[in-house]
């Protein structure tokens, strides 16, 4: 694990994270320039990438207001904005490389992991350009969320059955980094993109059951590195994640339900799959 000063810039970010879903806009707001000024003097960030960040939330900024013939635009430049901080595809950061190589156990591959500035602003793009990111407050169906929970909990022994992971309970040391760093900064990207941003999008104009499954067919196809059998898995996952954000109208929701998941993985099963 290698943790130096630098590191505080997260804080700031994770934080306005937090107060962005408790509807506390300006502070919320005040934390990620601190986290971005940060970041420039931390040499973490440099003018490229400031530039890149700040041009793509004014962007999303003003996108609800404008008309609709702009508008269409104007979310065009956003997915691809998305797409690319979601690749690192962005010039001008230098996220910290925490975990490198690391093993969770015997049966394990070895794991590396990042703290990333550039994936995080997804979030905070999509909930200027999106103002119902978060959901809404009409339902909240408790029973359907835990009966989908159920399923999506049993990929994983699933997993196990086909040959792809083994059990393995181990609690590493740097299991607090890995709970922080994947709870606010991966997961709450992910389901802002794929469910508040692709499947809302797409529920609206072609019904609920076509959103969650072009969304979680996508989810899945950005895996594909780990092979045909991740992208399936990582598929169901998704509609698990996407039936969840249906049941509760609420993005913090499927985040906890996708963050949970992943834990359970790495408590339980080799991480992030087996030799």
């Amino acid at each position: 694990m290698s943790l130096d000063i630098s590191m505080w810039i997260w804080l700031p970010l994770s934080l306005a994270i937090i107060l962005a879903f408790a509807n506390k806009t300006k502070a919320s707001i005040t934390l990620l320039a601190i986290s971005l000024i940060g970041g420039l003097i931390e040499n973490r960030l440099n003018i490229s990438g400031f530039v890149t960040l700040i041009v793509g939330i004014a962007i999303a900024h003003k996108t609800p207001n404008l008309e609709r013939k702009w508008q269409i635009g104007s979310y065009i430049f956003i997915l691809f904005w998305c797409v690319a901080l979601f690749l690192h595809a962005i010039p001008g950061f230098r996220n910290a490389k925490v975990l490198d190589a690391v093993i969770t156990g015997p049966q394990s591959i070895p794991f590396t992991m990042y703290l990333n500035l550039d994936k995080p602003f997804i979030f905070f793009g999509l909930l200027f350009a999106y103002p119902t990111l978060l959901g809404n407050k009409r339902t909240f169906n408790i029973k359907a969320i835990f009966l989908t929970a159920i399923p999506l909990f049993s990929l994983l022994p699933i997993a196990w059955g086909l040959g792809a992971l083994q059990p393995e309970i181990t609690v590493p040391d740097w299991w607090w980094l890995f709970l922080l760093n994947n709870l606010l900064l991966t997961c709450v990207a992910e389901e802002a993109f794929f469910r508040g941003f692709i499947q809302q999008s797409l529920s609206k104009q072609f019904g609920w059951i076509i959103g969650i499954a072009m969304a979680s067919l996508l989810f899945g196809l950005v895996h594909i590195h780990g092979g045909l059998l991740l992208v399936a898995f990582a598929t169901l996952a998704g509609v698990g994640y996407g039936l969840i954000y249906r049941y509760s109208s609420r993005l913090w929701v499927a985040v906890l339900f996708h963050f949970l998941f992943n834990f359970a993985h790495l408590l339980l099963f080799t991480y992030p799959m087996m030799k």
